[in-house]
């Protein structure tokens, strides 16, 4: 029986499977790695799918290492709002910010890339932190007429959760795979996310309800 296949209002968003957040990698999320056979599958079910990638300059200014005395995971207020600090990772070009080496990427028809901005971070797919400067991927999105979404990759509780709730802030129908997502929870970062995503009106379900 051949694979279901979601047609051309459909999208799949893979969000960040990236080395950095895999084991090894500088910002690794627990089980990051687990998620690329699931991902794998899941890419065959639909028409559209859709990469991302953080994609951080040097020098990065969500960086701890950019903030003398600032140590990763500590938070500073910037001009557009409190930043979580990270270690470096994901930066242009490097080893970290190359996909998983196991993540079949010939199925995407658009890989975008954010935080390429020296001075504004980007978790989500769709608007970055300032919350004004948008990727263009809703654009793409409406311009091939997609009206709904589903989302898997890294992290739970940033960039993904991040880019739900921007989906359905753009009027896409919005459904997160959990079990093709891993978190990194920190201080509940996991179940303040489920919660923020639940009041914004994404849809939460496993691979097997795809």
């Amino acid at each position: 029986m051949p694979l279901k296949r979601y047609g051309a209002d459909c999208a799949l968003l893979v969000v960040d499977v990236q080395n950095s957040f895999c084991p090894g990698g500088e910002l690794a999320v627990p089980g990051g790695d687990e998620v690329v056979p699931l991902i794998n599958h899941l890419s065959l079910l639909f028409e559209n799918v859709v990469l991302t990638q953080d994609w951080h300059p040097a020098g990065h200014v969500s960086f701890a290492s950019r903030h003398p005395g600032m140590q990763p995971f500590q938070s500073l207020d910037l001009p557009y709002g409190p930043q979580t600090l990270w270690p470096d990772h994901c930066v242009a070009g490097s080893h970290g910010a190359g996909f998983h080496p196991e993540l079949e990427t010939e199925h995407a028809r658009l890989i975008v890339r954010k935080g390429v901005h020296a001075q504004v971070d980007s978790y989500s797919a769709f608007v970055e932190a300032d919350r004004a400067t948008t990727t263009g991927l809703a654009a793409y999105l409406n311009a091939l007429g997609v009206k709904k979404v589903w989302l898997a990759g890294l992290a739970t509780d940033f960039c993904v959760a991040w880019s739900a709730i921007d989906a359905c802030a753009a009027g896409f129908e919005t459904f997160v795979v959990e079990d093709a997502c891993r978190a990194i929870d920190m201080d509940g970062s996991l179940a303040e996310a489920w919660m923020e995503m639940r009041r914004a009106g994404v849809k939460r379900l496993r691979s097997d309800e795809v």
